[in-house]
């Protein structure tokens, strides 16, 4: 009976104290898993490599699309493969473990949010401000921006996490168990900065864009002939405008599920709804490859290995 007991529980060893063994998804399940955390870094570092190595891509808008690539390669290298562990064993790795990783869970959500954020302000300025875009919105400025979202999220989520970081296993019922618990006061202020607040603004900013975007096609059918350049610049701009519109709305419906079950039990775990949100990393570079061309030829040069031709950088994408 003792053997038995012993083994369902994560340590064998320690019947009062251990936890239990999680149900296991069965090996299927974890390799679909594997395949999926090894795709969404694979992919969002073509997206890396593709931005960085191209000049011609040095802009602010694909600037902003780097950082967001650069949190969703940190989700597959990193979330996925630990994510795993938990849906299907025990925590092996201690308590203070636990916290840091969950430290760096709340950091690249934080930071997926953040990028959002920028990207939308960015659409915003090139639809509804294009004479002032140019001025406003410089590759300096947006690197500023950049930073101060990767800042802001590491110090947001080091103060949430205090509490934790001084008591360890102040949340833990049982040996075994990643789990942080937070209080109604913190969880909330966490929900409102990280969610109510960037998803509205995002919400707002969308809904001006698509507002104004609809003018302007109006505005372009009866536009003549020697306007033509000025057309172009638009199309390429409201094009754009939708592509990351896309992006944005994908990333809505996959994170808001786990944020509502987050603020229902005030504790992270590892469900569907997680899984759902660490997903959403691998939609990204899909959407890329069907909207943009650019993704598409960088993609050829950096399979066939030609960006390792000298001047390579120089080429021609757009």
């Amino acid at each position: 009976m003792e053997t038995t007991e012993g083994a369902e529980l994560c340590f064998p060893l320690l019947l009062n104290t251990s936890c239990r063994k999680p149900q296991s998804y069965g090996m299927p399940v974890n390799l679909l898993l594997s395949f999926i955390s090894l795709l969404t870094a694979a992919l969002n570092l073509l997206v890396i490599i593709s931005i960085s190595h191209f000049r011609q891509l040095h802009s602010p808008t694909n600037l902003l699309i780097l950082s967001l690539a650069v949190s969703d390669f940190l989700v597959g290298l990193l979330l996925m493969p630990v994510g795993i562990l938990l849906t299907g064993n025990c925590w092996f790795l201690g308590d203070r473990m636990c916290n840091l990783y969950c430290i760096i869970e709340f950091i690249i959500t934080s930071l997926s949010v953040g990028n959002m954020v920028l990207i939308s302000i960015d659409r915003y300025l090139a639809i509804c401000h294009p004479l002032h875009y140019n001025t406003r919105v410089t590759l300096d400025r947006t690197k500023i921006c950049v930073c101060l979202c990767w800042i802001y999220s590491v110090l947001c989520s080091i103060l949430i996490f205090t509490e934790s970081l001084r008591h360890p296993t102040l949340n833990n019922s049982c040996y075994g168990e990643c789990v942080i618990a937070f209080d109604w006061i913190t969880g909330s202020v966490d929900f409102v900065l990280t969610i109510i607040v960037p998803i509205t603004v995002i919400i707002v900013l969308y809904i001006r864009i698509f507002v104004v975007a609809v003018s302007q096609a109006q505005a372009m059918r009866s536009i003549t002939l020697q306007g033509s350049v000025g057309v172009t610049a638009k199309k390429s701009e409201i094009k754009a405008a939708r592509t990351l519109g896309i992006v944005v709305v994908v990333f809505l419906i996959c994170l808001c599920p786990l944020y509502f079950s987050f603020i229902k039990s005030q504790t992270t775990s590892f469900t569907f709804t997680t899984w759902l949100f660490y997903c959403n990393s691998s939609l990204n570079p899909v959407i890329y490859t069907f909207f943009y061309p650019w993704f598409r030829k960088s993609l050829k040069l950096i399979v066939s290995f030609k960006i390792l031709q000298p001047d390579s950088c120089d080429m021609k994408i757009l």
